[in-house]
């Protein structure tokens, strides 16, 4: 119990040996390497100097050495005597009775009845309790408790023949690398990180601090059951070494161990013939029947399994996929239409046409190039609205509302080129997979066979969670029976896809050299955990060694080590992920829509505006015309059709602006030419 792991505290007994013997047997000293004493602490003084100066001048004395319980004796005789000082100079005397509880028994030798009582004691107890001074031990002086005030320790570390001070305890300063008298006069110390010693060297002459205590299991290491997998080694299997396995878990395992505050004697156990994958259910189930301590292996947490153990966080995230063959997407000679959808296409294309016929309405008042024959301007507003799309409309716009909606629908022209041109590259230039079977769902609805990992868990999840037959599973045992199982397709006697977990594929598909795919989501969630028997103290504790090795990067490096090579694409990508739609650019569409009715109210408002003063100024009736002429012209004016509208709104802005201020001249003459014809 003196080798690496161990750890012995003694008290002052040993430093007192130390202390006072002149030599110390080298075999008892071996056997005391590493041992962590205390010993009573005093003070360095003058006091002790002269002291030590006239006990080496003392002659026929038993030994030249002393420990500090001789100072503690003989600061005792001197407090005594201080004491006995005061009590005389206070007027004491020194009396005795007999104590009736006091009586001889017969045949003892200690005869009690010849004891007597000092009377006088309690009060010389009181004046030794409120006696302080400094003696050769330090300050000597006591709480209401009768203790010393300052009680103070040595602490020493045992090695070669002697010892060596790590650092000082005292009720003040707790623990410190200095003396505790140069630290009485300041605050008290409550700070954990100032509380430190030197370094030790334990038994075993290792400076690695022991874990202080065996993990308890009847003396007996741990019997920890190991699958022992015909498939995917990398993950667990069998070892020639002294743990008898190796792989993935083994490492996370042994990482986790070693976080531990404790040791864990352990031994591994294969599980299974190694001809083909054990029973993972067989496995939990012996654990819960105590044939096992625990099991370390990629053991998925299910909800079963949690009713008869305890699991370890998880290690390793894991869910069910679907992996399939697959095949290239060639090239289409319409492949340049595949960036936008159907419904982004014909938006689209109707923007244009809005666009540039509201372009046409807002320009073509003013604007000569957009006026013309009825042909001509159809052909304008075709031309005007799909050059735009690559910024090359020769029309030049002249009113306000017309440039700022051709401004916005230029940006959106901007935003529309760029997205199809980064859909397009990605569809041309990213190799596009297919697969007749889309998920788990395309599974599920078809009658085709699934194939599934020999001792896996999935065949459990498809039968009675998601109903498929029994007779569709096909259970392989080699990655090979994988490879070929999924080449033949269910016409061939094989299947038509595999389920199983996402770990075990991804191997899978790198070790195929990326000849299949995973094709859907992943459908459930689930992790690798270790397994323990029901209220372990283990479970909880490695999992808190798990969670440490996630936080500082050591489960990542040891899956990097077992399980990352070079990857494939683990998804088929098809050709409509890559394609845009209108949910994508309907923020845009929708700005621009705005734009334009914005656009066309005020043009509308403003040309109805214009209407109306054109109407209501209208030309005066004339004197001498005949009130039948001026009652029909009164109604001809007060009923303009929709072809005078249309015919003034398809009007120059020019001549709308001419005509309207010649009409306002005309009104301000006529009152006075009438004015002037009735005065004469």
């Amino acid at each position: 119990m003196m080798i690496k792991g161990y750890v012995w505290i003694t008290t002052d007994w040993l430093p007192s040996v130390f202390d006072s013997s002149e030599t110390i047997d080298s075999g008892t000293a071996d056997l005391l390497q590493g041992v962590v004493a205390l010993r009573h602490h005093t003070a360095d003084s003058d006091l002790k100097t002269r002291f030590s100066s006239r006990w080496g001048k003392i002659k026929n004395k038993e030994t030249s050495r002393y420990n500090s319980y001789a100072l503690y004796a003989y600061d005792s005789v001197w407090l005594i005597a201080r004491a006995l000082d005061s009590f005389f100079n206070g007027g004491g005397t020194i009396t005795f009775s007999d104590d009736p509880r006091l009586r001889g028994t017969n045949g003892s030798a200690l005869h009690l009845s010849s004891l007597r009582i000092f009377n006088e004691g309690p009060m010389l107890l009181q004046i030794l309790t409120s006696m302080n001074f400094t003696g050769l031990s330090g300050e000597i002086q006591f709480d209401s408790e009768k203790n010393l005030i300052h009680p103070a320790f040595d602490i020493l570390n045992i090695g070669g023949t002697g010892s060596r001070r790590l650092g000082y305890w005292s009720n003040h300063s707790g623990l410190s690398t200095v003396p505790p008298e140069t630290l009485y006069m300041k605050p008290q110390n409550i700070s954990n990180t100032d509380r430190r010693l030197y370094s030790v060297i334990w038994p075993g002459e290792t400076t690695t601090q022991p874990r202080g205590w065996v993990f308890p299991n009847n003396g007996k290491p741990l019997q920890i059951a190991v699958p022992y997998r015909v498939t995917y080694p990398e993950v667990v299997t069998k070892d020639k070494g002294p743990l008898g396995a190796r792989g993935f878990c083994i490492d996370v395992f042994e990482a986790a161990i070693e976080l531990l505050p404790y040791p864990v004697p352990h031994q591994y156990i294969l599980y299974g013939d190694g001809r083909r994958n054990p029973s993972f259910g067989d496995i939990v189930f012996d654990v819960a029947q105590n044939k096992f301590d625990a099991a370390v292996g990629d053991i998925t947490i299910t909800t079963n399994r949690t009713r008869n153990v305890d699991f370890t966080q998880p290690f390793m995230e894991s869910g069910l996929v679907v992996v399939a063959p697959v095949k290239e997407i060639k090239s289409s000679p319409w492949s340049f239409l595949m960036p936008f959808t159907w419904q982004m296409w014909a938006v689209t294309g109707v923007f244009f046409l809005f666009v540039g016929s509201v372009v046409w309405i807002l320009e073509h008042r003013m604007n000569t190039e957009f006026r013309g024959p009825p042909r001509q301007q159809l052909v304008t507003v075709f031309w005007f609205s799909f050059s735009t799309m690559f910024f090359a409309h020769k029309e030049n716009t002249v009113s306000t509302l017309g440039r700022l909606v051709l401004i916005l629908w230029l940006f959106v022209v901007l935003i529309i080129n760029s997205s199809y041109t980064a859909s397009l590259t990605s569809i041309l230039t990213v190799q596009q997979l297919s697969s007749r079977i889309q998920g788990i769902d395309t599974l599920i609805t078809s009658s085709d066979p699934i194939g599934i990992q020999d001792g896996s868990f999935a065949y459990n999840y498809l039968v009675h969670e998601l109903n498929i037959a029994e007779s569709r599973i096909r259970v392989l045992k080699t990655q090979d029976e994988y490879v070929n199982s999924l080449l033949q397709g269910p016409a061939g006697g094989g299947v038509a896809a595999i389920v199983d977990e996402l770990p075990y594929v991804e191997l899978f598909l790198m070790n195929s050299k990326c000849k299949f795919s995973i094709v859907g989501r992943e459908f459930t969630k689930s992790g690798w955990g270790f397994a323990f028997q029901r209220d372990s103290p283990l479970a909880v504790d490695l999992s808190t060694a798990i969670l440490q090795l996630s936080e500082n990067g050591d489960l990542q490096r040891i899956r990097d080590k077992w399980l990352s090579r070079e990857g494939c694409s683990s998804q088929v990508s098809p050709t409509d992920q890559n394609r845009l739609s209108l949910k994508s650019f309907w923020g845009l569409f929708l700005i621009c829509g705005i734009a334009c009715f914005i656009a066309l109210v005020i043009f509308f408002g403003r040309v109805c505006l214009q209407y109306s003063r054109y109407s209501a100024d209208g030309e005066q009736p004339d004197i001498e015309e005949p009130e039948s002429a001026r009652s029909s012209r009164r109604r001809t004016l007060r009923t303009p059709s929709f072809k005078d509208l249309i015919d003034f709104v398809d009007k120059k802005e020019a001549e709308i602006k001419e005509m309207l201020r010649r009409k306002s001249g005309e009104s301000k003459r006529h009152p006075n030419q009438s004015a002037d014809g009735q005065s004469s």
